[in-house]
């Protein structure tokens, strides 16, 4: 009589335990994708959410000076803080930017007007980092082919 019990509590924990795996799987496939940042569109032009979406749209070198001034004052409105430096530690943005200004330098389409007005307004706000922008900007224009 040991055994039988034995035998039937053993086939009842499986049985629930079928029911709730079940259940846990049908719980993953109700769960949601997560949806894409959705790209807001303005009068044919697009504003892009992302830092390395607008780099790469400035590291094209067919765009014309109007679109890239266009992209680079997007940076400046929606990307153009960085955050204060804690101890020994530079922002990854920094790096970022540097890369940014290199890029900007040697674009065929850029005028001296573009890189002023964009290296003006980014150390209007990020005073902390006027040394490490000027330093960019200086090996930018350097490594320009004349």
């Amino acid at each position: 009589m040991d055994i039988v019990l034995l035998i039937k509590s053993g086939l009842g924990l499986t049985v629930l335990l079928v029911i709730l795996i079940y259940l846990l799987l049908l719980s993953f496939k109700k769960k949601k994708k997560p949806q894409k940042k959705k790209v807001k569109q303005t009068k044919q032009r697009t504003t892009y959410s992302t830092l390395e979406e607008l780099r790469k749209i400035i590291k094209d070198r067919d765009i014309d000076s109007k679109k890239l001034e266009e992209t680079l004052n997007e940076i400046i409105k929606y990307h153009g803080t960085m955050p204060k430096q804690i101890g020994v530690n530079v922002p990854a943005e920094l790096y970022i930017f540097e890369d940014i200004i290199y890029i900007v330098c040697r674009h065929p389409s850029v005028t001296s007007t573009i890189i002023l007005e964009f290296i003006s307004q980014l150390e209007k706000l990020n005073h902390n980092y006027k040394y490490q922008i000027n330093n960019a900007l200086t090996k930018g224009l350097n490594s320009r082919v004349i």
